[in-house]
């Protein structure tokens, strides 16, 4: 079976995240004032062939862990999709 994978890798909120104050800022500039927070991160797609719904999450839990997230300064969530 085919699986998609989405995942998104946010800093964690105890972290400063100073591409999103950067953002924010430039955000003022532009006179966009209703903007309180901004926090940037990343979104990774994975297709991952695995016998199963269960094992495809393994599969990515296991990649975000050892290589798409710093677990000491970020954290991940993912929704797992058949294709």
């Amino acid at each position: 079976m085919k699986f998609l994978a989405e995942i998104n890798v946010m800093p964690q909120k105890e972290i400063l995240d100073p591409q999103g104050k950067a953002v924010r800022i430039g955000l003022q500039n532009l006179d966009i004032h209703q903007v309180a927070d901004v926090r940037i991160g990343k979104h990774i797609q994975l297709q991952i062939e695995a016998s199963s719904e269960a094992e495809a999450n393994e599969i990515v839990t296991n990649a975000c862990k050892k290589l798409l997230a710093n677990l000491i300064m970020e954290e991940f969530d993912f929704v797992l999709k058949a294709i």
